[in-house]
C-alpha cells in the first residue's frame, strides 16, 4: 500500500487554516515538535506514524483519520454533543460501513456454507446490505 504524504499535507494545512491555528499552536496542542508538523504540511515521508496521529485531536478529526488520509480515505470529523460533556461523535463514511458489513456476511457465508461461487457469495452480501439498509440498520 502507498501512502500520499502530499494528500496528507493538503488535508492538514486545509483544516489548521479552517480552525485559525498557527502551525506553533497546531504542534504544541498536538505535543509534537514544530518541526514535526512542518514535515506533515510539506508533505514529508520520514515522519512517524505515531507524530502523525496526534494531529487528529488537534484538528477535530476521529482518531485514525490522519492515518486514513495518507492510505487514500478522507477524515472522520468529529464534534462534541451537548447531551454528554467530554464525548465526541463522528460519523463513519457509509462507504465503510457497507464494506465492512459486505465482508462480515462474506466471511459469515463461507464459514457457514460450501458450494456457492465467489460470484454468489458477493450477489448474496450486496442483497444483504441492501436490505439492511432498506431497514434504516446501515
Amino acid at each position: 500500500m502507498t501512502e500520499d504524504h502530499s494528500r496528507l499535507a493538503e488535508r492538514v494545512i486545509t483544516r489548521r487554516e479552517e480552525l485559525a491555528l498557527s502551525i506553533r499552536r497546531a504542534a504544541q496542542t498536538a505535543g509534537i515538535a514544530y518541526d514535526t508538523w512542518r514535515r506533515i504540511e510539506s508533505g514529508a515521508k520520514k515522519v512517524h506514524r505515531s507524530s502523525i496521529a496526534k494531529v487528529d485531536a488537534v484538528l477535530g478529526w476521529a482518531p485514525g483519520s490522519a492515518i486514513g488520509v495518507l492510505e487514500g480515505r478522507e477524515p472522520i470529523p468529529i464534534r462534541q454533543t451537548a447531551e454528554a460533556p467530554g464525548v465526541d461523535i463522528s460519523r463513519r463514511p457509509v462507504e465503510d460501513i457497507d464494506r465492512e458489513a459486505r465482508d462480515v456476511i462474506q466471511l459469515a457465508t463461507v464459514a457457514t456454507t460450501s458450494g456457492l461461487t465467489s460470484d454468489e457469495i458477493r450477489d448474496l452480501s450486496d442483497r444483504a446490505v441492501r436490505d439492511l439498509k432498506a431497514a434504516g440498520l446501515i
